[in-house]
């Protein structure tokens, strides 16, 4: 592991309980989901992670355990250290605290991660919808989502595809 990262794994893994990964000096700790809100104000004080970069889910299905894993990426603007907390999730209804105390655009973030895969947020201030109308049902990120099966139209089978379209005039 990089130098420069030994010091911040030790420091989640003693505090947290995390478990700590180095990819091309991206660090990457994997940590129980009620120490998510702990962790984060610790690498936001402490490490000076003041941007959340991204948050994105990952689903596992049809392994369950963990079926999910949601990704915050921080990084510092001062040292431009990047750090990637995972938090894995199981079930078919995954609930995990909310980051939106303290990375504020963890709103609309976690709002697309509850829209496009069902993950519920604990304490968020506003979790609807956000990219699928209100009354949508299922979350289409998730592998166990049905698919339409429509065939794409292309030049080559117009005929075909017209046939079995469903039309308003004859």
């Amino acid at each position: 592991m990089d130098a420069h990262n030994q010091p911040i794994a030790a420091l989640f893994v003693n505090r947290f309980g995390a478990q700590a990964a180095e990819f091309r000096g991206e660090l990457t700790l994997t940590l129980p989901a009620d120490q998510a809100p702990a962790a984060a104000l610790v690498a936001r004080d402490e490490l000076g992670c003041n941007l959340l970069l991204t948050a994105t889910a990952v689903d596992y299905w049809p392994q369950q355990s963990p079926r999910f894993h949601v990704i915050y990426q921080l990084r510092s603007l001062k040292t431009n250290c990047v750090l990637r907390l995972c938090v894995p999730l199981n079930g078919n209804a995954p609930v995990m605290p909310t980051l939106e105390g303290i990375y504020p655009n963890a709103n609309w973030k976690e709002r697309e991660i509850w829209d496009m895969f069902g993950i519920r947020f604990e304490g968020h201030s506003d979790l609807r919808r956000i990219i699928l109308p209100a009354d949508w049902e299922g979350h289409p990120l998730r592998k166990d989502y049905p698919l339409g099966y429509e065939e794409p139209q292309f030049t080559f089978n117009f005929d075909e595809i017209r046939l079995h379209k469903p039309r308003g005039e004859e």
